[in-house]
């Protein structure tokens, strides 16, 4: 099997083309390939297919992540993506510009920059409006206590007495988003472990995403991200564009921001409603190598 390891800010996954190669059984090679000890090392495997009949893209994603279970979207991945098919020629409309690439979560509409070798540097993608309505993110709102702040609820950490405030969010996937005093090299082991231990809460149905936010100033905040099915991650897009909403949300935050990651800085903006109301992220994607997987 032929593939390109490649990755948004430190979010690193294995891409398969498979406009001319088929992969059975993607989820468990997701946790195969995705060793950092024994396999290729990723957070996940990304295959990069032709869209379903009838529907108008370029290519269409599908994600597994490091445990093999299936994600609807990955912000970082999609730019890679984008990447993928310009740079390689997939597909009957490679350079399409914008790119629309078909997701689990939809069809979402790209458009990138080039580099002087003519090879896409950055992307941006319209990630549209966000899905606001608990019961969609989704949260079972009867398992938490509800604040007096939009999509706000309290939230404890299993097996402690850490309680937060939470703003969930989803992208195409869920997202809950705590504000704290301070992210650093210091406070990550605690703040992972909170993650680890928030993953699988019994009011997250599909299991959440969390992200622990410092606010630098409207326009700048730091982040730190535990993935559902990945754990600890350099960089999550959807998460990035949720961090946006919820500091807008909570009137911490300007509709645009910078969002350094561990990966690097995402830029996001929240668009008003007259603008369609979509959050637009834009950052790098990087090939970093290819190689032939022997089975």
């Amino acid at each position: 099997m032929r593939f390109i390891k490649m990755t948004g800010l430190g979010n690193d996954y294995v891409y398969v083309d498979c406009f001319d190669q088929t992969v059975e059984h993607p989820a468990r090679l997701a946790q195969v390939v995705s060793d950092r000890n024994f396999g290729i090392g990723s957070d996940g495997l990304i295959l990069v297919l032709p869209p379903d009949e009838g529907v108008d893209a370029a290519a269409r994603m599908q994600m597994f992540n490091i445990d093999g279970s299936e994600g609807q979207m990955c912000g970082n991945g999609i730019r890679c993506v984008c990447k993928m098919v310009r740079d390689h020629g997939l597909g009957p409309a490679p350079e399409s510009n914008p790119m629309k690439i078909q997701t689990a979560a939809g069809v979402l509409s790209l458009g990138y920059d080039l580099d002087a070798h003519g090879r896409v540097k950055t992307v941006s993608v319209d990630m549209g409006r966000p899905i606001l309505t608990p019961a969609d993110v989704p949260i079972d709102a009867d398992e938490l206590t509800e604040t007096d702040q939009p999509q706000t609820f309290k939230l404890s950490v299993p097996g402690t007495t850490e309680r937060f405030d939470a703003t969930f969010v989803s992208m195409g996937n869920p997202h809950a988003v705590i504000f704290v005093d301070e992210v650093s090299d210091d406070t990550s082991p605690t703040l992972r472990a909170w993650g680890m231990a928030l993953e699988n809460h019994p009011a997250f149905p599909e299991r959440m995403n969390i992200h622990f936010v410092e606010v630098m100033d409207e326009n700048i905040v730091r982040v730190l991200h535990w993935e559902r099915g990945s754990g600890p991650t350099l960089a999550c897009g959807t998460g990035a564009c949720a961090v946006c909403v919820a500091g807008v949300l909570t009137e911490r935050t300007g509709q645009t921001i910078t969002a350094h990651l561990p990966g690097g800085p995402l830029h996001l903006e929240w668009r008003d409603a007259e603008n369609n109301g979509a959050v637009i992220m834009t950052g790098p994607a990087t090939e970093v190598f290819t190689g032939e997987w022997p089975g």
